[in-house]
C-alpha cells in the first residue's frame, strides 16, 4: 500500500511540476484551513506516538512523537504569522521574511527528527527510557516548546538580523541553500529508514511520508514561482498528505487493536464464566473431599482460631464442628506443647510449608494421640497469608508398631553383631549379602571383605558340590538343613564349620548359621588322646599285673631249680639265663606300671636341688666327656612332694634320651624353678590343677623331635630311635610317674634346635598363694603401648593376646615371621615385638628381630620360649642379656616382663 501511494504521489508530482507556475485564485482562507488541518493531524499523531512510547519506552518513538509535536506547533505559528490571513502583515509582530524563515525551520527540523529516529531504532525499538514515561513526555513537550519559542523570537524580534530569503517574489541564494539542505536531509532520512532493517509498519509509512515531504519541499520551494500558484497549492497538499499517512496508519492500527481487544474481552468474559463455574464445581468437589477425607483437616487464622473442622477431625479429636469452630486450636494441644503451635503459626505466617511434623495432641476425653501434621499457608486473592490449613493423621498405632518393629530389628541386629557363630545371608547365586562380625575371629576376614563376593571364593573346593546340593535342597523346601563345610581362612588355614541353613522364598535369600568346629575338634582330639592314653594305661597295667604274677612264679621257682641242678654246671648256666630274663621282665613291668600310674610310690618331702645334683654326679660318667652338664638351680626352690627314687629314675631317663639326641656332643641343662600355674594356663590344659609347683627342666641341644611325633612320644613302646636302640618305655614311665604324683609334664621341641622337657611337681607345703604373692598378682601393672605377638601355636597365641589386651595394651598378632614383618611395615605404631624364639619357616625369632630392627630401629623386644632361658643363651641362639619369658608363665610375670622390656 505504501509503495502504491508513493507511485501515485510521484505521478501527481510530475503533473503538478509541469504546470507549477500557473497562477491560481488567491484564497487566504486556504492557509488557515490547511494549517489547522495539518496541526490537528500532527497533534493526534503525536498523542498516538506518545501513547505507544508509554508502553514501549523507546527513545526513537519519543523523538518521533516530539517531531510531530514540533510540526504541529510550527504549523500553528506559521499560520498566525502568514500575511493576509489573520492580519495584513501577520500576527506576532511578523516581518516580511518571518513566514519564509518559519517554513524553512519547520521543513528542516522534521527530516532531522526522522533521521534521528532511523538511527535510534532497531528490531526491538532501540534504547529504552528507564525512568518515568510521564516525566519523559513532559520534558519532551517542554523542549519542543522551548526550541520553537526561541525560533519564533529570532524570526520576529530579531527579524532584521536574518538574511533575506525572498526578494521581489524571487528566491535568494540563502533560500536556495536552505531548500537544498532540506532536500538533502529528507533524502538522507529516507535512505536511512530504507537501510535500517527490520522494517516495522511505522517505518514503511514513514518512508512514504518522507517521499511526500520531498515532493512538498520541491513544489513549494523549487517549482513555485509565486504565492497561490499551482505549485503553492500542490506543495501544501503533499504536506497535508505527509501529515495524514502516519495518522491514518496509527488510527487503523488502533481500530484493529480495539477490535482485537473487544474480541479478547468477549473471550475473557466467556473464560471467566467458565472458570467461575469450574471453581464453583471444584469448590464443591474439594468440600466433598475434605469432608470424606480420613485425615483431620482443620483451617485456622493466624491467631490460632479454628475456622473450619471436617468430619475426620470430629472423629479424631472428639469435638464436633460446632464445638471447635471459633475456639483456639489450644483445645487439642497439650499444655506443654502450646509454644510449639505458636512457632508453627509464625513459620506459616512467613510462607513456610511444614510437612509430616510428628507431635502429640489430646482428645476431648483427655486421651493423648500421636499425630503427623502437614501445615500450609492460606493466601487471599491478593496473595496475603490470612491463615493456615492443617491436616492431621493419627499415627499412634503406627508409632507403637514402629517401636515394636525397631525393637525387634535392634534385638536381631544385636544377635547378629554379638553372635560367636558365623551368620551369613546369600542370594540365589551364592553371593554374600550380609556377614556377621564374628567372621573376623573365625576366618580372619572383615565382613566388607566378603560382602558382594561369591561363597565359591571361600569354600574348600572339596566341599563345594555338597554345599550346592544343600542349597538346592533348601530351595526345594527342605528347610533347616544341617551339614558341615570347610572354609578357607584369610591365613590359608582350613576351618571346619557346622552349618544350619534355611531358605526364605519371600525375600529369596539363604540364611546360614555356622558354628566353628575348630575348638570342638581340638577338644575331641584331646579327649581321644586322653582316652587312648588311659586305655593304653589300663591295658599295660593289666598286662604288667598279670605278667608280674607270672614272673613271681618264675622267680620263686628258679631258686629251687638252681639247687636241684647244682651238680650239673650246664643246667646251672641255663637256670641263670632264666633268672636274668626274669629280672629283665620285672624291670619291664615296673616301667609299664609306672606309665599305668599303678606303681607303688612313697612320696616324701624332697629337696629337688640336692636330688638333681646327685643325679648330675651319676650322669657324668654315663654321658661322657663330650656332653656338658649345666645344673642351674634356683636357690629358693621349694621342696616337692614326690617319690625321690622315681624322680631320680625319671631324670636319668630324660638325660639318657638327651644323650642319644646329641651323638656329636652338646649341652645338657638341669634347671629348677618355682612356678604358679594359674587359671589361664589351666584353661588351656584341662588336666592341670591351679596351684604352686616346683618346675624341673631337662633340656638338650640335640636333633629335636619332628612336630608330627610330639603327640605320641609319651605312648609306651613308641620311640624315635633306631630299631634295637630303645624300648619306647622311658618317656612313658616319666609321664605316668608325673601324672601319678599329681603333677604336669610339658615337652617343647623343634627339629635342629633340641628338646626341653619340663616336669611340674606339687609343692610340698604352701599349696595356696601366700598373702604377699596374692598382693603381687593383684598389683599387675599394664600399659597403653602397642605389642606385636608372634606365636605359631594358635591356642597359645589367643591366650597371650587375651592376657596382653586385659593389661590395656593394643595388640597385633602374627603366626610367623612373614606375617610379623607385614604388620611392622603397615602398622602406624609398634612399640614391642613379643616373639617366640623357635618358629617354623625360613626365619626364627632371633632372625625376625634382626630384620625388624633394621626397619624400626627403636623397636623393643621380648622373647618367649618353651626352652629354659639358659639353654637358649648357651646354644648360641640369643645374646646374653636379652629378655626372655619362659613358658609357661603367670599373668603377673607377663606384665612384669612387658614393662621391663618397654622400659629397657
Amino acid at each position: 500500500m505504501a509503495l502504491a501511494v508513493i507511485v501515485v504521489s510521484s505521478i501527481l508530482f510530475a503533473c503538478a511540476a509541469t504546470y507549477s507556475t500557473v497562477p491560481l485564485t488567491p484564497i487566504p482562507a486556504f492557509i488557515a484551513s490547511y494549517q489547522s488541518a495539518l496541526a490537528i493531524n500532527d497533534l493526534i499523531t503525536a498523542i498516538l506516538l506518545f501513547s505507544q512510547f508509554s508502553l514501549l519506552r523507546s527513545r526513537a518513538l519519543l523523538l518521533l512523537a516530539s517531531g510531530y509535536l514540533f510540526t504541529m506547533a510550527a504549523a500553528i505559528v506559521h499560520a498566525l504569522t502568514f500575511p493576509g490571513v489573520f492580519a495584513p502583515a501577520g500576527l506576532l509582530n511578523a516581518g516580511p521574511q518571518t513566514t519564509a524563515w518559519l517554513y524553512q525551520i519547520w521543513h528542516g527540523v522534521f527530516p532531522l527528527v526522522v533521521l534521528g529516529y532511523a538511527l535510534l531504532k532497531d528490531k526491538d525499538g532501540g534504547a529504552k527510557i528507564r525512568g518515568s514515561a510521564r516525566r519523559a513526555m513532559l520534558s519532551s513537550a517542554i523542549a519542543v516548546g522551548g526550541v520553537l519559542s526561541v525560533a519564533v523570537w529570532i524570526v520576529t524580534a530579531k527579524h532584521d538580523l536574518l538574511p533575506t530569503l525572498l526578494s521581489d517574489g524571487h528566491f535568494t541564494s540563502y533560500l536556495t541553500a536552505a531548500i537544498s539542505t532540506e532536500l538533502l536531509l529528507s533524502l538522507a532520512a529516507l535512505l536511512t529508514l530504507w537501510f535500517r532493517r527490520q522494517h516495522s509498519v511505522l517505518d514503511i509509512w514513514l518512508m512514504a511520508v518522507m517521499c511526500a515531504w520531498l515532493f512538498d519541499v520541491a513544489l513549494s520551494g523549487i517549482f513555485s514561482a509565486a504565492r497561490f500558484d499551482l505549485a503553492f497549492y500542490a506543495g501544501r497538499f503533499y504536506g497535508l498528505c505527509a501529515a495524514s499517512f502516519i495518522l491514518a496508519v496509527l488510527l487503523i492500527d488502533n481500530v484493529a487493536l480495539q477490535a482485537q481487544l473487544s474480541r479478547l474481552l468477549d473471550t475473557l468474559r466467556l473464560q471467566a464464566a467458565s472458570e467461575r463455574q469450574y471453581h464453583t464445581e471444584r469448590e464443591r468437589l474439594l468440600s466433598a473431599v475434605v469432608e470424606s477425607s480420613n485425615d483431620a483437616i482443620i483451617t485456622k487464622a493466624l491467631d490460632g482460631k479454628i475456622t473450619s473442622w471436617n468430619r475426620a477431625a470430629e472423629q479424631l479429636f472428639g469435638y464436633s464442628a460446632q464445638e471447635a469452630v471459633g475456639r483456639p486450636v489450644d483445645i487439642i494441644v497439650p499444655p506443654d506443647r502450646r509454644a510449639e503451635v505458636h512457632n508453627i503459626l509464625d513459620r506459616v505466617g512467613r510462607g513456610e510449608r511444614i510437612e509430616h511434623y510428628e507431635t502429640s495432641r489430646v482428645r476431648k476425653d483427655g486421651r493423648s494421640l500421636d499425630v503427623s501434621l502437614s501445615v500450609s499457608p492460606i493466601r487471599s486473592a491478593s496473595g496475603e497469608i490470612v491463615g493456615a490449613s492443617k491436616s492431621a493423621r493419627d499415627i499412634t498405632e503406627s508409632k507403637r508398631t514402629e517401636k515394636a518393629l525397631n525393637q525387634e530389628i535392634e534385638e536381631r541386629r544385636r544377635i547378629f553383631d554379638t553372635s560367636h557363630d558365623l551368620i551369613l545371608v546369600t542370594d540365589t547365586k551364592g553371593n554374600f549379602i550380609q556377614v556377621s562380625p564374628s567372621v573376623t575371629s573365625i576366618l580372619g576376614y572383615a565382613p566388607a571383605d566378603m560382602v558382594g563376593h561369591s561363597a565359591v571364593e571361600f569354600i574348600h573346593p572339596d566341599d563345594l558340590e555338597n554345599t550346592r546340593n544343600e542349597m538346592r535342597a533348601a530351595r526345594r523346601g527342605q528347610n533347616k538343613r544341617n551339614f558341615e563345610t570347610r572354609y578357607i581362612g584369610k591365613d590359608g588355614k582350613t576351618v571346619a564349620l557346622n552349618w544350619t541353613g534355611t531358605w526364605s522364598e519371600p525375600v529369596r535369600r539363604h540364611f546360614f548359621i555356622g558354628r566353628d568346629l575348630t575348638e570342638k575338634q581340638a577338644a575331641d582330639a584331646h579327649i581321644r588322646q586322653v582316652q587312648k592314653m588311659d586305655a593304653i594305661g589300663q591295658l599295660t597295667g593289666g598286662v604288667a599285673h598279670d605278667f608280674n604274677n607270672i614272673l613271681t612264679v618264675i622267680t620263686g621257682t628258679i631258686g629251687i631249680l638252681e639247687e636241684a641242678v647244682a651238680s650239673q654246671p650246664e643246667l646251672v648256666a641255663i637256670a641263670k639265663l632264666i633268672d636274668e630274663a626274669a629280672e629283665r621282665g620285672a624291670s619291664l613291668t615296673k616301667h609299664l606300671l609306672a606309665f599305668a600310674r599303678k606303681q607303688p610310690l612313697q612320696p616324701v618331702e624332697v629337696d629337688v636341688n640336692g636330688l638333681m645334683l646327685e643325679a648330675a654326679k651319676l650322669l657324668h660318667p654315663t654321658l661322657g666327656e663330650h656332653i656338658v652338664i649345666m645344673p642351674l638351680l634356683a636357690e629358693d626352690a621349694w621342696t616337692a612332694l614326690v617319690d625321690p627314687n622315681q624322680l631320680t629314675t625319671a631324670i636319668l631317663n630324660l638325660a639318657l634320651n638327651a644323650r642319644d639326641a646329641m651323638p656329636d656332643g652338646g649341652k645338657l641343662t638341669l634347671e629348677s624353678r618355682n612356678v604358679f600355674l594359674d587359671d589361664a594356663y589351666a584353661s588351656m590344659h584341662s588336666e592341670v590343677t591351679v596351684g604352686h609347683y616346683v618346675m624341673i627342666a631337662v633340656s638338650d641341644s640335640g636333633t629335636g623331635i619332628p612336630a608330627a611325633m610330639l603327640e605320641r612320644v609319651f605312648e609306651p613302646f613308641f620311640t624315635t630311635k633306631e630299631v634295637g636302640k630303645g624300648t619306647g618305655l622311658g618317656l612313658s614311665m616319666v609321664f605316668g610317674f608325673i601324672k601319678q604324683s599329681g603333677g604336669h609334664i610339658k615337652i617343647y621341641s623343634e627339629e635342629g634346635h633340641g628338646t626341653s622337657i619340663k616336669m611340674y611337681l606339687p609343692r610340698a607345703t604352701g599349696l595356696s598363694q601366700t598373702a604377699t604373692e596374692v598382693r603381687m598378682s593383684a598389683n599387675v601393672e599394664g600399659g597403653n603401648e602397642t605389642v606385636l605377638v608372634v606365636e605359631d601355636d594358635e591356642l597359645v597365641r589367643k591366650y597371650v593376646i587375651t592376657q596382653i589386651k586385659s593389661l590395656g595394651y593394643t595388640t597385633f598378632e602374627a603366626a610367623n615371621a612373614a606375617e610379623a614383618l607385614n604388620v611392622i611395615d603397615t602398622a602406624a605404631t609398634v612399640d614391642l615385638l613379643f616373639t617366640d624364639v623357635i618358629m617354623p619357616g625360613i626365619m626364627n625369632g632371633r632372625q625376625l628381630v634382626d630384620v625388624a630392627r633394621q626397619r624400626r630401629p627403636s623397636l623393643k623386644v621380648l622373647y618367649t620360649s618353651g626352652y629354659t632361658e639358659n639353654a637358649i643363651v648357651h646354644h648360641g641362639r640369643l645374646d646374653t642379656g636379652v629378655l626372655l619369658l619362659a613358658k609357661p608363665y603367670r599373668k603377673s610375670e607377663l606384665a612384669s616382663m612387658l614393662r621391663m622390656a618397654l622400659g629397657n
